[in-house]
């Protein structure tokens, strides 16, 4: 089955106004506008950087209990969780899933490592 929707545990966590923190979300898959519409955004305009910030926010459908991931909660994410997203966001629209191929170094044994455990892997 195709799977549009991946759920994902930040490492670090969103701590929102009032001190709770928010870990757990769901990305979908973007579509073309979710990466085309963001270049018309000033903010992106006027700094690339920000791009990630304005994207993250389209296709971040839940984090928590928050009511709506605007670019501000992107903006509020530890370094970590943001690189976190941003593997996770190539991960899932280039390659179609949420896990990196993997070699036990010890036994040369293969398995996939999944991208949306705890802590990140």
């Amino acid at each position: 089955m195709f799977q549009t929707e991946h759920n994902f545990t930040l490492p670090f966590g969103y701590v929102d106004e009032q001190g709770n923190l928010h870990k757990d979300g769901v990305m979908r898959l973007a579509t073309a506008g979710d990466e085309i519409l963001p270049l018309k955004d000033p903010r992106v305009q006027s700094n690339q950087a920000y791009l990630v910030v304005v994207l993250l926010s389209r296709v971040i459908t839940k984090l928590g209990s928050v009511s709506q991931v605007t670019p501000k909660v992107i903006e509020g994410l530890y370094a970590g969780d943001l690189a976190y997203l941003q593997e996770l966001y190539n991960r899932v629209n280039r390659e179609g899933k949420a896990s990196l191929a993997a070699v036990c170094p010890q036994c040369s044994h293969s398995f996939h490592v999944e991208l949306n455990a705890e802590g990140g892997f």
